[in-house]
């Protein structure tokens, strides 16, 4: 019984050492990798730092803030709703409007 532990452990030692030496490879290959790119910038006059400043600087596009509703309607349930005017417009409102009332007639 022990000697199958023990032949399990050594199994699971090689196993996890194995991993080790795949992990240092693969860190020491992007190591490599991020050397040779930096040592292209330099040659093409690109100072990594510079590359850092203009990530930083990117600017971020602000989700802007919604739009006050326009027009007020009544929808087929009854419920008072409003629009903003941006989008389809509502059925309510659409089929009123084929009606003849105007977009004027629904402002708030």
């Amino acid at each position: 019984m022990l000697e199958e532990v023990l032949e399990k452990f050594t199994i699971v030692v090689a196993e996890r050492s194995e991993e080790e030496k795949a992990a240092e490879a693969a860190n020491r290959e992007r190591l490599e990798k991020l050397s040779h790119y930096r040592e292209m910038m330099i040659a093409d006059g690109i100072n990594p730092s510079e590359l850092m400043d203009a990530a930083v600087n990117i600017k971020v596009r602000k989700k802007r803030e919604p739009r006050p509703a326009k027009y007020a309607y009544v929808d087929d349930a009854g419920e008072q709703k409003t629009w903003t005017g941006q989008g389809r417009t509502p059925a309510p409102i659409k089929a009123q409007l084929d009606a003849g009332k105007t977009l004027e007639d629904f402002l708030i």
